[in-house]
């Protein structure tokens, strides 16, 4: 289980959200420290700033609204 969970942290480090809900889990039965899940999460949320641009949020609210003028 060690193993997985440690391919989970590399997997949701690399932004894969899968991986992330699978860490939770893993550290909600006891098979992961606090300290790994909040390393983990840290490196996901800062690449998730990271991909974020202005032009992509800018694509983003342009999709909601067509989406809302229908």
């Amino acid at each position: 289980m060690e193993r997985g969970v440690k391919h989970w942290m590399i997997a949701a480090s690399a932004g894969e959200y899968n991986a992330t809900k699978n860490l939770l889990i893993a550290f909600n039965q006891g098979l992961t420290s606090r300290a790994t899940i909040d390393a983990t999460l840290t490196a996901y949320n800062n690449l998730c700033v990271e991909m974020r641009s202005e032009a992509r949020d800018a694509i983003i609210r342009v999709y909601i609204t067509s989406i809302s003028a229908r």
